[in-house]
């Protein structure tokens, strides 16, 4: 305030100088007229009450604006000779281009007893091709200034190049050698298994990657791909060879079974004849059907407590079977969740963090599949508050289940759709949204429809979806942590039967490592 009242004497000062040094109007004069200071002075004054009366509200945040419309260019398919489809949309701002290659096929087709396959298929496809080795491959990469990745997912894989548009020309070729013809060198793939039993090994001491594995081996099983490390197991590392890959390639890897995405400054008349000179000769072969074993829904609450002694914090788990991506009730489940744990702001993560502060953050989600994914409630908390922080997750699941507050949904719905946008970013962001898009064929509409879609779930909505897909009388609870420390505390909550495991009854005995 002193300042500002500096600032208001300085200015009436300067002003009141500036008027005494004025010439007085008259014949031959070059004074202002009277009718020009009396503006002046009332300029001056004008400044000096906005000064006073401009005092901002710190009582409530500031009211959030309407959520903008998002109008995406419109999305280009087109065919190859060879029924391989391209899926296009034109984005001029900035001379580059992404381009991303869907293969439908992951760690869910992996083969009963070569878990892990699809993703060291993956992984392997980069460490040479076509007459390149992996350092030569990557040195032509680099040169160009470009980058080419891969990876697998539950049901899909996928080949992403993201290259300036001029070096397009060059960039495409490596792609498509990458893709198609993939060499698998028999030294790549020891260094690559040797790194990832170092992973398992690693998740020995590593209590967030324990929990992971038994959640999923809890809710799903071990006969369901949902129940088992996409990296693969021991057993099954050892023993893939050049020969298993190569054969999981050529199964699952050709033009009828894939999707390229591209968004970037390129035109259909100019892009379409480089696709066509690269893939258009990939054999297209007929698809199979694949079928999973059928899940069953948790019935129960128990309690799941894997020892890890002396562990600093413990990794807390809260799961049951969620629902597929296809769901009508996904706007709904989208924005109860943001309410529950899917928001800094969230019920769960203010209650352990900014609450109680028994934990860095606490959130929880719906893990949306093609087949019903987990829903899980999960945070790491301070060794000593265990028992406490389970008895507040309880707490906020079973208050999920009662109506909310409209300023609470409101802000939720906010939430989603003011951060929407963000995902249009860059040409990597869009073509990572049109890979959705692809996968489960949704509407071209989507995106433009997306916040209007979120705006319009009611309070009913979220209501209903609660009770339907949540009920805190059947998880799972697992809890990574030093048994003898929290044990007591965790039975005399009284949350239901305990099963005490050990680390190598989830994982398994600790892998040996070669020294060569």
């Amino acid at each position: 305030m002193k300042t500002i009242r500096r600032e208001q004497r300085d200015h009436r000062m300067k002003m009141s100088g500036s008027l005494v040094g004025m010439k007085k109007p008259g014949r031959g004069g070059t004074g202002c007229s009277r009718q020009m200071l009396t503006i002046i002075v009332a300029l001056v004054l004008l400044n000096v009450t906005t000064l006073y009366a401009q005092k901002p509200d710190r009582t409530k945040p500031p009211m959030p604006g309407p959520a903008p419309a998002l109008k995406l260019p419109g999305i280009q398919r087109f065919t190859l000779s060879n029924g391989m489809t391209i899926v296009l949309m034109e984005k001029h701002g900035v001379p580059v281009v992404q381009m991303n290659l869907l293969v439908k096929t992951g760690s869910a087709y992996d083969p009963a007893d070569r878990s892990g396959l699809a993703s060291l298929t993956t992984d392997m496809m980069d460490e040479g091709a076509g007459k390149r080795n992996a350092l030569e491959l990557a040195d032509a990469i680099d040169f160009l200034g470009a980058s080419i990745s891969t990876g697998s997912g539950m049901h899909t894989s996928s080949i992403s190049l993201h290259t300036p548009l001029a070096k397009l020309d060059q960039a495409i070729p490596l792609m498509a050698d990458i893709a198609i013809r993939p060499t698998f060198p028999a030294d790549e793939l020891a260094r690559k298994r040797k790194e990832r039993l170092t992973t398992l090994l690693q998740w020995h001491d590593e209590p967030r990657a324990i929990a992971s594995v038994i959640v999923n081996k809890t809710l799903f099983g071990t006969h369901h791909p949902y129940g088992l490390p996409t990296m693969g197991n021991e057993q099954a590392i050892r023993s893939i060879s050049v020969d298993d890959l190569k054969r999981f390639h050529s199964t699952s890897f050709h033009a009828g079974n894939a999707t390229l995405i591209v968004v970037g400054d390129v035109i259909p008349k100019t892009l379409l004849p480089k696709l066509e000179a690269a893939f258009g000769k990939w054999q297209k072969k007929a698809g199979t059907k694949h079928t999973w074993p059928a899940t069953k829904q948790v019935d129960s609450r128990k309690i799941y407590l894997v020892d890890k002694p002396a562990a600093a914090q413990s990794e807390i788990r809260i799961g049951r079977l969620g629902v597929e991506r296809m769901t009508e009730d996904y706007f709904p489940l989208l924005v109860m969740n943001t309410v529950l744990g899917g928001s800094f702001t969230s019920r769960l993560n203010q209650n352990l963090r900014e609450q109680h502060g028994y934990s860095y953050g606490a959130s929880s989600y719906f893990d949306f599949r093609p087949l019903p994914g987990p829903f899980l409630a999960s945070s790491a908390v301070q060794t000593a508050v265990t028992d406490k922080a389970l008895t507040e997750f309880m707490k906020e699941l079973n208050g999920i289940l009662q109506p909310v507050p409209d300023e609470e949904l409101t802000r939720a719905k906010n939430y989603l759709a003011l951060g929407y946008l963000d995902n249009f970013q860059s040409v990597s962001q869009v073509a990572g949204q049109l890979a959705e898009l692809v996968t489960y064929n949704l509407p071209e509409d989507y995106f433009n429809t997306y916040i209007q879609r979120v705006l319009s779930v009611s309070k009913a909505d979220v209501e209903r979806v609660a009770k339907k897909y949540l009920d805190p009388e059947t998880v799972a609870i697992i809890v990574v942590g030093d048994q003898k420390t929290i044990e007591q505390g965790v039975r005399d909550l009284k949350l239901g039967p305990m099963e005490i495991l050990s680390v190598e009854d989830v994982l398994g005995k600790a892998p040996v490592i070669e020294s060569k």
